[in-house]
This record gives structure tokens, sequence and C-alpha cells, in this order.
């Protein structure tokens, strides 16, 4: 660094010069800490314009004056400090910082972030699905959150990629998990999924976009958000409804379990509960699976003799638990859903899944339906909706557009509860 010769150093630093230099440095540091244009100082004192005066080597009479930089520069150079501007304000201290140059390289290295999320997303499974550019698109738009590092930025955010990966994989099944153990799986730590954490918030933007929802505002959007990709919060607050389940053991699981089947009781299984309890089941177990509760209602009161397990609407992380267990076993399924095109959605998945039979869910079944509740004048809804089509029945889909009506699975029950018993 630059020593002035003192003499020049204590008239630089004096009181008739030392107020502007701060708006001089300013400049410089705005122009890469290139002395060029122009700078305009006032109001000036009677001292401060004396000083400038001998400065800039000219009489100033007003309370204001133009500065060119580039001349400010050579009168400096030629003075007996020595030296141009730069190196004299760098003397005087502290040292000028070419924030320019600062800006550039914030920008490369921002660039650089993107550019690596940018090729982790391209070589990952993600890169197939249609809403990843979106949420891609999304994410830079929002920026990096203030006080995040470059080197963390690409690291939490190729952990996000990873982490949608394993929950839209290409088949579209994704294993059922809590979010403690997805969190352990894809960051090392059980609670790198956490609330508030921007890894967290990056996922969850994903799932977001994957569903075509809302991304949520408040702690029960998100717990709902979670459970659409078929992770949970805890492993105890989302709970499957089973009857009928008589698995292998000696362990109280195993027993309470039949026990509660043989007293003809339903039983609530928590992921803690499923993560503990051994299925083995039969050989030649036949599980069925409904959407509706009142179908476990119906099947407990009748004291029917076949295991039954239910959606509940859309499948919890706790029902693909349990029905991958139950796979895992060797079981095989029937299922039976709402007749609606959400009801039909959701029949290919789980169908698809567990290469479940179709349950009194073809063409047939719903036009027999359909004509019984007319002859009982039973009112009927209309279908909400785009159609979906059955993979199981070719048939059904075009059924129900011509009939137009939507039968949920409670005007099924009677002939439902005879199958099972």
């Amino acid at each position: 660094m630059t020593s002035l010769p003192l003499e020049a150093r204590d008239w630089l630093a004096g009181p008739g010069l030392t107020g502007r230099w701060a708006a001089v440095r300013k400049r410089l540091e705005g122009n890469g800490l290139q002395a060029t244009g122009s700078l305009r100082l006032s109001p000036l004192t009677h001292q401060e314009r004396e000083a400038l005066s001998l400065l800039l080597g000219r009489t100033l009479t007003g309370t204001a004056v133009t500065v060119r930089l580039d001349q400010l520069d050579a009168r400096l150079r030629t003075s007996s400090a020595g030296c141009g501007l730069v190196e004299v304000l760098n003397a005087l201290g502290p040292l000028l910082v070419d924030r320019r140059a600062a800006r550039r390289q914030v920008q490369a290295r921002r660039d650089l972030v993107w550019s690596s999320f940018a090729s982790a997303l391209a070589s990952s499974p993600l890169a197939s699905v249609d809403w990843s550019h979106s949420w891609f698109e999304a994410l830079r738009r929002a920026g990096i959150p203030k006080g995040v590092e470059p080197e963390i930025a690409v690291r939490t955010l190729h952990q996000a990629v990873h982490v949608l990966s394993l929950l839209f994989s290409l088949d579209g099944s994704p294993r059922a998990r809590g979010r403690g153990e997805l969190a352990a799986e894809t960051t090392g730590t059980a609670h790198g999924l956490d609330d508030g954490a921007w890894l967290t918030r990056l996922v969850l933007r994903g799932i977001a976009l994957a569903h075509g929802t809302e991304f949520p505002g408040d702690a029960a959007g998100r717990r709902a958000l979670w459970r659409l990709a078929a992770v949970t919060p805890d492993e105890v607050s989302s709970t499957v409804l089973s009857y009928g389940l008589r698995p292998e053991g000696s362990s109280w699981r195993e027993q309470a379990l039949r026990e509660r089947s043989a007293h003809g009781a339903e039983a609530h299984l928590t992921l803690r509960d499923l993560r503990r309890t051994p299925l083995s089941m039969p050989s030649d177990t036949l599980v069925h699976i409904c959407e509706n509760p009142r179908m476990v209602e119906a099947a407990a009161g009748a004291g029917c003799t076949q295991p039954v397990v239910c959606t509940s609407g859309n499948a919890s992380t706790a029902v693909l638990t349990l029905l991958d267990g139950l796979a895992n076993a060797g079981c095989a399924f029937a299922y039976h859903g709402d007749f609606d095109w959400p009801g039909i959605t959701l029949a290919n998945r789980i169908i698809s899944r567990y290469y479940a039979l179709s349950w009194r869910m073809s063409a047939y079944d719903y036009e027999r339906l359909v004509a019984h509740n007319n002859g009982q004048g039973i009112p009927q809804l209309s279908l909400a909706g785009l159609p979906v089509a059955a993979d199981w029945d070719a048939d059904l889909a075009p059924a129900m557009t011509a009939l137009d009506v939507a039968l949920h699975e409670e005007v099924t029950l009677d002939v439902l509860v005879e199958d099972l018993a």
C-alpha cells in the first residue's frame, strides 16, 4: 500500500478536506476504482472552500463546486502526495472496495449456483416430469435467501432434487415414508426437513406444483401437502383403518390384531404400529380395499371374516405402508371405491400399484346400480370433472359418461358385505 509523506497526509486528512473524501470514495467505488466522471460538492464551508481551492489549483468563491475526478487525480500526482486519487484514499483508509467487481463476483457465484442446480435437475428423474421446469423458474425468481452462502445454496438445491426424485419416482408409486425418515435418508439428519428450513420450502413448492395446488400458508396446509406425497410429519397422527387382519406370530401385537378381529372390532393403526408389527399372513389371504370408512363399519358390524383395509379417500402414508407390508407378505388384493372421476383415479392408482382385482367396479356393476337406484326413486348426483378411463374396464368410463351419475361406495354396502361374509 502506498505511503504518503507525513506533511501531505496531515494536510489531506485535515478538517478542510476530510468531510468531502467520503463522497469521492463512494464515486470511485461505484466507478470500478477509475478516476472518471464528475462530482458536485455542496454546500461548502469557508474552510472547505479554501482547502479545495488549494487542492484544485483554482480559486473557489461559491458554496458549491463540480470536481472532475481525472483532474483531481492529475493534481494529486504532481503534488507532494506523489500518487493518484485511488492511492491517496487507500493511504488515508479504509481501503477502497471495487463494488462493481464485487457485484460481478457475486453475480458469477449466483450464476454458478443456478447452473449447478440446472445440471442436477437435468440429470435426475425429475427431468422428464412436466412441472420441474416451472419449479426451477419459481425458485430462481425467488432467489437465494439472505445470508445463505453459494456453497450451502448448491448443496441445499441438490438435496431438494434428491428428495423430490425419491417422492416422484418414474413408476409413480413412491414408498410411504415418515418425514424424519426421509430427512435422514437425504440430508443425514432427521431434522433436515423440519418446518422453517429452506430445504423444506423448496421441496414443498415442488410437491405443490406436482399436484397442481397452491403453496400453503399455514402448518395444517403444509402437513396436508406432505401427505399428498405419501410423507407423514410424524408416526402417530396418521392412521389407517382396518378390520379382520389376522397376522401370524406370537407377540402381543399380532395377538391384539387377531383378538380385535375375533371380537368384530376395527383397528386404527399408526405408522409407529406398522413399523413395529410384522405382517406375516397366510399365503392365501385376499385383502379387500375400500374407500369409505362406512364399509369397514358395516363389515365389522356384520362379523365378516375377510380382512378389509380402508383408504379413507386418497391413500395416506399409513394406508400405503400397511398395503405395502401386506403385499410383501404375499397377500392378494381386490379394490372397490366410488363411481366418480376422483374415485376412478384413486382406483387406477391402487389397482396398478398392488396388481389388485377390481371388486364390483365393472361397467355392468355401475349400470345395474344406477338402474336399481332409479327404481327406488333415490336422488341421483351428477358427475363432476373430466372423465377418467378405468384401467381394468374400458367400458366403464363411457358408461359413466353416458349416464352421468355419481355413485358413492355407501350405495353398494349390502352387496359388498355379502362378499366379505
